[in-house]
């Protein structure tokens, strides 16, 4: 009985969606420019293929021959043999692979598809490259620490320049979901809380995948903003989980760094697996259709996640697989991933008129102009170079733009007493804990084409630092989960023996990314046990922590002098590590996420609303907005960073306070650096709307500047605010801009005072 009453309410809803689309204007003026965006002989080829060659072109699947590493990063399923997917190449029914293993695979599918193919339509490469190919970039998240759009850019651009030499035309990245619950895994693939930061870096991403000189150069490679939409959403951070928020949410928080992708030119988006408010994103006409093709004039492709047209059936959504199929379908999902289900199914839905033949030509239209866009119909070899695939991974150039990368992106979370720097000589150092040295857990989450081999690891990074290398040791004293035997007591004398503990702990690299959601996102116990002994000794002690999201830190380890945040840094983790431990640069990133007191806070994000009962500053108060025993703030909010300077903000001036509808406010501050080192500060400028027709959030990031000072130098930073700085998504789910007070700040995060001020929008 339940199976026919789902299938019966699928098929309702199939059935309207067919008519709505057979019937809307949009429809044949989507499909006539689809065409017209076609070269003539291209458009041809759609009148000549079979239903089952239009069928082919809208599935994709995993390479059969692939690494090791491909494999394990998606559920296990049945595959073909190589031999089996190149005959359906031959057959006309597979527009492309993914994951696959470089140029000789790429060059030897597309000389079949080319010769033997009737069509001899060209086939399309896709993969993960997420933060970077061979050469390993820090974390999406960690990268966006460094609040510098612009290193992202070049970072994608590396990436792209090595992907690009494998064959590859597609990668599935930026992700730019926007994650307030740290519980969630697969925050490590984005940038953050902040809806600025998110925007900002999935426009440089997009940017750098793709490259200036167009989609037709030999190392550019489509982007796909993922995923659409409210991915990071999920309730209580548990991956894949059911979304239910409201549109005004999605319009003011989910949907702008898609917008921002869009408007960088990305022309492929991915639905996302999760549900929203009831619907599965990959069978939601109103996401896919309305709200992305009718409202933003997205002209681009649309793919499923991983068998997420497959998933239909398990959402309790769609009765089989064939229904599963039509519903995506036409919602808009243009390409299927993984399952197979277009390949299956299509053909029949068409011969029935279950699905009309405009619909799939619009669709096959779609992948034919991304093939154009690429170039691949002028040359389908154009990346496919096993020589060039040789010589331009892992380069000098590629290696020490990840040791910068990398630098950049840690944040100091302390630094009591100065004890960062260290000196690089005179002191003995004692390495201990998980991460202390070994190639493991250096590359992180979520990397097809990389290696933890080929990385450099702390103990070597510092090595390489210290005048007298031997002055340094290394002592695991504890597994990532486990209490190693005699490994506490190892740690404690290596301890005593020096003048300085760094102790490396925190997550491993599968305790991040997809699949992955922590009940309780604290360092695991056995390290807490290390660091506690460790701290007995009462010698000094940095922390190092190696982690793919916000943490809870508590005891030895929150009570340690001096914390680095270090994420999961890439292939130059070691050196660039040791760049901030000596001073050879200075901290300069700051939080992309809030860290929380404890985990039952999340999620948390800075930006929240006061409530009717806000706690204010101070000490708590009973029947007020927070937690027993605990503020409703950060312990380490986001912005936060510290520098080896020492800087103070001041002279805040916003002239007259006034701002007109068509005018602009002048914002300025002064910073100083009091210290005796040179340090670069990240200038935030925070709004808060003070009363709305629509509550607003405490506070909300609107710009802000990176500087570097010499110590004793002091700078101006200036920021201009206008009108539609100040939009919101007001009761008619519009934007909308009202008149009234408006609190600002110039801050060092977005908890911190710095300078404060009011200005009126008239």
């Amino acid at each position: 009985m339940t199976e026919q009453r789902i299938s019966r309410r699928a098929l309702m809803i199939g059935g309207g969606v067919v008519a709505a689309w057979a019937s809307s204007p949009a429809r044949a003026l989507l499909a006539q420019a689809g065409t017209a965006a076609l070269p003539a002989s291209v458009e041809a080829l759609v009148a000549q293929m079979t239903v089952e060659e239009k069928a082919g072109q809208l599935t994709l699947m995993a390479a059969t021959w692939a690494g090791g590493a491909a494999t394990a990063l998606n559920p296990i399923a049945a595959t073909a043999s190589f031999d089996e997917q190149l005959a359906e190449v031959k057959a006309g029914r597979l527009t492309g692979v993914f994951n696959g293993n470089g140029a000789t695979m790429a060059r030897r599918m597309q000389t079949v598809a080319m010769r033997e193919q009737r069509l001899k339509i060209p086939l399309l490469f896709a993969a993960d490259i997420i933060h970077g190919f061979r050469t390993v970039f820090p974390m999406p998240l960690a990268e966006a620490g460094s609040f510098e759009p612009d290193l992202a850019e070049r970072t994608a651009r590396a990436a792209a320049v090595e992907a690009s030499a494998a064959g590859i035309d597609w990668t599935f990245a930026p992700m730019v979901d926007i994650a307030r619950d740290q519980r969630w895994g697969r925050g490590i693939e984005g940038a953050g809380e902040d809806v600025l930061l998110g925007r900002m870096m999935a426009d440089a991403r997009v940017r750098g995948f793709q490259g200036r000189r167009g989609l037709t150069a030999d190392d550019a490679v489509m982007s796909c903003a993922k995923h659409f939409a409210a991915y990071g959403a999920g309730e209580a951070g548990l991956d894949y989980n059911s979304v239910d928020v409201s549109e005004r949410t999605l319009r003011d928080v989910y949907f702008p760094p898609f917008q921002a992708a869009f408007a960088a030119g990305s022309g492929t988006t991915m639905a996302s697996f999760n549900e929203l408010s009831g619907v599965p994103a990959t069978a939601n006409p109103w996401l896919l259709d309305t709200v992305l093709r009718d409202e933003w004039n997205f002209d681009g492709l649309v793919v499923s996640d991983y068998t997420g047209d497959m998933e239909l059936i398990d959402h309790g959504f769609a009765a089989d697989a064939r229904e599963a199929t039509k519903l995506a379908f036409m919602a808009g999902v243009d390409m299927s991933m993984q399952s197979g289900f277009y390949i299956a199914h299509l053909p029949d839905l068409v011969a029935r008129g279950e699905v009309p033949m405009a619909r799939l030509d619009q669709a096959v239209r779609r992948v034919l102009a991304l093939k154009v866009r690429l170039g691949l119909f002028d040359n389908p070899f154009r990346r496919i170079d096993p020589k060039r695939e040789t010589t331009r991974v892992r380069t000098k150039a590629h290696l020490a733009l990840a040791r910068e990368a990398g630098r950049r992106s840690i944040v100091m979370l302390k630094n009591d007493g100065d004890l960062l720097p260290l000196p690089r000589s005179g002191k003995r150092i004692a390495l201990i804990g998980p991460f202390a040295s070994g190639q493991q857990n250096l590359i992180g989450p979520w990397n097809v084409y990389g290696s933890d081999a080929d990385a450099v690891d702390l103990l070597t990074g510092v090595r390489a630092a210290l005048a007298d290398p031997s002055l340094v040791t290394a002592t695991a004293g504890a597994g990532v989960n486990a209490v190693l035997p005699g490994g506490i007591e190892a740690a404690v004398a290596a301890a005593r023996a020096a003048d300085i503990v760094v102790l490396s702990i925190g997550e491993s690299q599968d305790m991040s990314g997809e699949a992955q959601s922590r009940t309780d996102i604290v360092v695991p116990a056995a390290q807490v046990a290390l660091a506690e002994a460790v701290a007995a000794t009462g010698k000094p002690i940095v922390v190092v922590l190696r982690n793919g999201r916000a943490l809870v830190l508590d005891g030895a380890v929150r009570n340690a002098p001096a914390i680095l945040v270090t994420w999961f840094l890439g292939s130059q983790s070691g050196p660039a590590i040791a760049d901030i431990l000596f001073g050879v640069e200075g901290p300069s990133a700051r939080l992309p996420v809030s860290f929380p007191h404890a985990t039952g806070q999340e999620p948390y994000h800075y930006d929240h609303k006061s409530t009717g009962r806000p706690n204010g500053p101070g000490e708590l108060k009973p029947f007020k907005a927070h937690y027993r025993g605990l503020p409703n703030t950060a312990a380490f909010p986001f912005g936060h960073g510290l520098t080896y300077g020492r800087i103070e903000y001041s002279a805040l001036g916003v002239g007259d306070g006034r701002l007109t509808a068509s005018g602009a406010l002048t914002v300025t501050a002064t910073i100083a650096n009091r210290g005796t080192r040179v340090a670069e500060e990240v200038v935030q400028l925070y709004i808060q709307d003070v009363t709305a027709s629509i509550t607003r959030p405490v506070r909300q990031l609107k710009a802000f500047q990176k500087i570097r000072l010499a110590a004793g130098a002091q700078q101006t930073v200036s920021f201009t605010l206008r009108h539609d700085d100040l939009t919101f998504i007001g009761l008619d789910l519009k934007p909308t801009v009202e008149p009234g007070r408006f609190r600002l700040w110039v801050a060092p995060s977005a908890e911190a005072e710095g300078v404060a001020g009011e200005f009126t929008l008239v």
